[in-house]
Formats: C-alpha cells, sequence, structure tokens
C-alpha cells in the first residue's frame, strides 16, 4: 500500500514548478514538434484558462441576452469589473492567465448587428419584427424565433452574416483585434479562436479552433462553417479546413472537441455517422493530427465517465447530462454511451490503433466553461450560468433551462465547470499552444489545484519527497501526455505523482490512477488505483478507500479544512503490468466535499432548496494520460 506523504507548502510548490533541461523522452509525431527537443525549454508553471467562451458575437448568446463584447470578455479575464448583461456587477476573485473568446463560426456578427438597428437588417420584415420584440423587452420570445429559424433552415438570406459577406468580414476583424488588443505576452495570452458548431439532428459534434498566430495570419481565412455550400457539418471537411488554413499562411491550429455526451454517440466513433463505415486509417490520422486534447468537462456536463460504463467507480456519478443529445430531440440510450465519454474512447483508442495502426483518440485533457455571457466563471461561488438569462437570481434555482417533449434539463442542473491547466515555460501564445500540442494539460472542475504526473522506470519512493520534483520528472521520465516505449526485461513503469490542494480552495481527498489496456484477445480493460489519500484511512479488502466525510453546512453554504490534505504525493509502481500490452495511465484527483453552486445560491437568495438538488460535490481534476507502447 503506497502512504500518503504530506509536505510543507513552500516544498511542495516548489517542487511542483521547478523544472531542468533535461531530455524529453516523447517522440515528436503530428505536424509539428512543439517544445520536444533536447534543447526546448520544459514546463516550469501551470497557466489557468478557459478555451471555450462565448459573447454577443454568438447567434445564440446574444439570443438569450448576452450583449458583452470580445473585448469585454478578455476585460473580465484579464481581472477588470464588468457589468454583465443582466445587470449585476462581476468581477474574478482571481484573474485568469489566457483566454480563448470561441463565438460561432455560423452566423458570426449578427446579434450585435440587429441590436445596432443595422439599416440592412430593418430593411427585411422578419428582421424588423425580431428587432421590434427585442426593443419592447421580448427578448425570449425573439431569441426562441431566431434560433429555430436557424436551426430548420428557415433562416432569412438577406440577415444571414455568412463568410465573404462585409457583415462576417467585420465580426471575424472584430474578433481578431479584440484579441490582438488583449493579448499580454508574459502577462496575458488572449488567443484568437472561433467554435466550429456541427448539430446535424440535434447531435453535437462541436469543435473549437484555436490559433498559435496572431492576427495577420487568421485575418487570411475567415472561419470555417456547417452552413452549405460554403461549410459542412462533417469533421472530416473541419481538418482539411485546418491543413488548407496552414498550408497557406504557414500558421498552426488545432482543433477541441467537447460535450460527447451529448451527441448521442457520435463523438467517439467506431463507426462513423457521415457514412455508416468503420473509421478508416485516414480518419484516424487526421484525428489524432487536428485534435490533440478534448474538453472533457465544462457547464453542460462532465464527460470523463458514466456510471452505466463503470459500475465500481464510486465516483463516476458526477454532474452529469445524459437525457438525450444536445437539444433534446432524441433521447439518450445506454448503447450510446460507450461512444461519448473519455475513459472509453481512451480504451477504444488502443482497439482502434490494433486494427488501424494509429489511434484516434490518443488526446489530452482540459476543461473550459462553455459560457455564453461574456464571463468565464467556473467557481461555485461565483457562477454567472450558461447564459445571460440564467445569471444569478432565486428564479434559476427553479427554472426550466432546455424542455422538449422527450426531456427537461433543468437550470439548476447547469455545472459550474471548467478550467484549462496548462504546464508551459511562458505565459505566451506560443508557448502555451505548444503545450496543449504535446499534451501537456490537465482538466478540472473550477478549483485550482496543482497536478503535476510523470511516467518512467526508474523514480523511487524518495523522489517523492524530493523539493525539485518536477527536474526529478523530467530527467527519468515523461510528463502527462506523454509516451513510455518497450520496457526493458524486467522493467516495471512507475509514476510520480503530486497533486497540491487550490491555495484558497479545499483539501484533497485522495489521488487515484486510472488505467485502461487492450487485452491479449483484443478486449478493452480498466483498472482504478488508489494511490494516495488524506488521514489515516486504510484499505477495505476490495482495495477501496473509505469516504472522507463531509463538513459542508447547507445552511451557511460554508465547510472546513478539518478533513483532507493539503498535499498528496507518491510514487506508484503498476502491479499488474504485462509488458506485451498497450494501455494508458492518467491522474484523477479529488477533493473533499465542497458547497455545490446551487447551495450558495440558495443561502444569498433566501431560497430553499428542492431536496432532489445536490447540497454538496466533489470537485476534482483529470490529468492528460501517459501511454506504454510494446514494441510492435
Amino acid at each position: 500500500m503506497k502512504r500518503t506523504q504530506y509536505y510543507g507548502f513552500a516544498l511542495i510548490f516548489a517542487g511542483l514548478l521547478i523544472s531542468s533541461p533535461t531530455l524529453a523522452k516523447e517522440k515528436p509525431t503530428g505536424k509539428t514538434a512543439a517544445n520536444q527537443s533536447s534543447s526546448s525549454p520544459k514546463a516550469t508553471r501551470v497557466y489557468w484558462g478557459d478555451t471555450h467562451l462565448h459573447t454577443s458575437f454568438s447567434m445564440d448568446a446574444g439570443a438569450a441576452g448576452c450583449r458583452l463584447s470580445p473585448a469585454d470578455a478578455y476585460r473580465f479575464a484579464k481581472g477588470e469589473q464588468v457589468m454583465a448583461s443582466s445587470g449585476q456587477p462581476a468581477k474574478l476573485a482571481r484573474p485568469l492567465d489566457f483566454l480563448v473568446v470561441t463565438d460561432h463560426s455560423d452566423n458570426m456578427g449578427f446579434f450585435p448587428q440587429l441590436i445596432a438597428g443595422d439599416p440592412a437588417m430593418l430593411a427585411d420584415p422578419t428582421g424588423k419584427r425580431w428587432y421590434d420584440m427585442i426593443q419592447s423587452g421580448k427578448n425570449m420570445e425573439a431569441a426562441f424565433e431566431i434560433i429555430q429559424a436557424f436551426s430548420e433552415n428557415r433562416f432569412p438570406k438577406a440577415l444571414a452574416s455568412l463568410p465573404g459577406s462585409k457583415a462576417y468580414r467585420t465580426a471575424w476583424d472584430e474578433t481578431i483585434k479584440a484579441a490582438e488588443g488583449a493579448n499580454d505576452p508574459g502577462r496575458f495570452t488572449a488567443f484568437i479562436g472561433y467554435e466550429w458548431t456541427s448539430n446535424t439532428g440535434g447531435n453535437n459534434l462541436h469543435r473549437n479552433v484555436i490559433y498559435r498566430d496572431n492576427g495577420t495570419k487568421a485575418a487570411q481565412m475567415e472561419p470555417y462553417t456547417t452552413q452549405k455550400p460554403l461549410g459542412s457539418d462533417n469533421p472530416r471537411d473541419l481538418w482539411k479546413w485546418l491543413s488548407e488554413y496552414e498550408k497557406k499562411t504557414k500558421g498552426n491550429v488545432l482543433a477541441i472537441p467537447h460535450n460527447g455526451n451529448l451527441s448521442n454517440g457520435r463523438m467517439f466513433p467506431l463507426i462513423e455517422s457521415f457514412n455508416g463505415k468503420p473509421i478508416d486509417k485516414t480518419y484516424a490520422k487526421a484525428r489524432a493530427e487536428w485534435e490533440r486534447i478534448y474538453e472533457v468537462t465544462q457547464i453542460k456536463g462532465d464527460g470523463e465517465t458514466h456510471p452505466f460504463l463503470y459500475p465500481n467507480d464510486e465516483f463516476a456519478d458526477f454532474e452529469r447530462w445524459d437525457k438525450g443529445n444536445l437539444d433534446l430531440s432524441e433521447s439518450k440510450k445506454q448503447e450510446m454511451l460507450e461512444y461519448e465519454y473519455a475513459r472509453s474512447a481512451l480504451k477504444n483508442g488502443l482497439k482502434a490503433e490494433a486494427q488501424l495502426g494509429v489511434n484516434p483518440y490518443k488526446f489530452g485533457m482540459i476543461g473550459s466553461t462553455d459560457s455564453h455571457t461574456g464571463l468565464a466563471t467556473a467557481d461555485s461561488n461565483n457562477f454567472f450560468g450558461k447564459v445571460s438569462s440564467s445569471e444569478p437570481s432565486a428564479h434559476r434555482l427553479t427554472a426550466d433551462f432546455i424542455k422538449t417533449p422527450v426531456a427537461t434539463i433543468m437550470d439548476w442542473e447547469q455545472t459550474a465547470s471548467g478550467y484549462a491547466g496548462i504546464w508551459a515555460h511562458a505565459n505566451t501564445r506560443e508557448a502555451l499552444f505548444d503545450a496543449m500540442e504535446r499534451k501537456e494539460v490537465y482538466a478540472t472542475t473550477g478549483p485550482r489545484i496543482t497536478l503535476r504526473f510523470f511516467g518512467g522506470w526508474d523514480y523511487e519512493p524518495t523522489d517523492a519527497k524530493t523539493p525539485d520534483l518536477a527536474a526529478v520528472g523530467y530527467a527519468k521520465g515523461v510528463p502527462m501526455g506523454g509516451d513510455l516505449n518497450q520496457a526493458a526485461e524486467g522493467k516495471t513503469p512507475t509514476f510520480l505523482v503530486s497533486a497540491l490542494k487550490d491555495p484558497i480552495g479545499a483539501n484533497l481527498d485522495r489521488v487515484q490512477v486510472i488505467k485502461g489496456w487492450l487485452d491479449k484477445d483484443g478486449q478493452v480493460q480498466e483498472k482504478i488505483y488508489d494511490v494516495a489519500w488524506s488521514g489515516n484511512r486504510k484499505k477495505s479488502p476490495d482495495g477501496k478507500v473509505p469516504t472522507v466525510g463531509n463538513t459542508v453546512n447547507a445552511a451557511q453554504a460554508s465547510y472546513t479544512n478539518s478533513i483532507g490534505g493539503p498535499a498528496l504525493t507518491t510514487v506508484w509502481k503498476d502491479p499488474d503490468f504485462d509488458p506485451k500490452l498497450k494501455s494508458f495511465y492518467y491522474v484523477r484527483v479529488l477533493q473533499i466535499p465542497t458547497p455545490r453552486w446551487t447551495t450558495y445560491d440558495a443561502k444569498r437568495f433566501g431560497v430553499k432548496l428542492d431536496p432532489k438538488i445536490p447540497v454538496s460535490l466533489q470537485e476534482r481534476g483529470y490529468s492528460s494520460p501517459i501511454w506504454y507502447n510494446p514494441s510492435s
């Protein structure tokens, strides 16, 4: 049994951040080999941010009441107070290090034009009616009409903001201008980006497109849309566009999928929904090249795993959105779940690789918000909701968020999540983007837990005690996102894991290593190991560590750090290692229970919560995996 080890904050913090210029073990692959050479700098600190935020430039965000611009969103992320669209002052207690405004590419910039009373908009009878509805306070009625018209392909062509039009060019130029104006290398990184929003049949296949580049390159091609004939809803066509962009501009871009839980079995396919055929090597290579990371947690539910898939995982039932697809036009079926969640995708990636020679689902993991308010808030005590119509109020604890004949999702079911942690040597577009490409990133549901995860062959228990933990990690192995290749005879992989609590947050409960592998019969398997935990708890005969307890006072929306621990570090050796079998390992770290955002709201507005609303939750983080590859 690995014993939990505690150390002072200064010692652990130094060990988590310090690095040394030693050889990176992962072989460069794909379109770039960012930060993989022996002379390139290693990651010295973690940077916090959001790669998925919408403003009024997104048609759905504007329709739901958002009036903040991309420039406002960057100001807020940098720590400035702004006035939210609901008229409430909003400010982050701790600014972010980076932000990507990712407004939807379809009809980008439509709503600011409508709100401003653009003469071309008002010349169209439908545009004039929508404008008058908004001016008279009928925002939600107008929003419903606008979104419905777009989703049913009834949107008036005279009002559409399409690539090649003046309206679209203006919106993209303003998006670029906002990012360029906010970008402050070394202090704050403002990426240029957008969201490609494939949603055929209401099934979520969305991707956020992030640029490493400045505005000069990003301006050379307008964003790719799903609107035919200019665009497509097939991810293969998006990947072609990404390739064309890089060839034309000599720039760098990547795509980040999200919310597989709302794809109804289409996000991580073994059979493509667009042609009904098994995925092929071309698909696998393109997806592995362009989609290096996955947004595993956000406002519309957590996407790590599901209790139906892993009934023995006591922490699988976390902030679920599993009633149907994105627009609740089709209910969820159990057979869809395997192709929606990150853990099963990582496992199926091993299966696909055995057949195709390429792993299409070899991704790292991040969190982001997908907020449509212009406000990147993932903290439970400062959660401004998914859309501006559900910004803080007593009403949102009882209101419907989505209601169809298939199902209803309540406002209270929104998840206050998440953030991306990126390990890099500098807070610049280049350094952070390169870290995303090499997958040295991790997700949290909001807390700023500092998490290090290294894999190698020679870590010793004493390595967990060194103040120069990161230097040892790089010197003896690879960081999260890396590869371990062909074990030498008699060698077993060892993993150096270190987690530090959010400095102003809750203590930690435990650290787990989750392993997946392809067995000798070609079947995917998994196992969860508790490798470090707080207190004097002992493992039960079935290998599980007892619960940590719960100090949440619902009436006061408070908790105490009288349980749990501030830091958990260990060196863990895989007790079930077979050098012939492909496998992956990632870390899940859990906090002690804390009040859910709904509990903070109930106290703030003096509302009694419905008994079915959770009072507390265990926030968490997910590292990117480390893969083991036996020789061919």
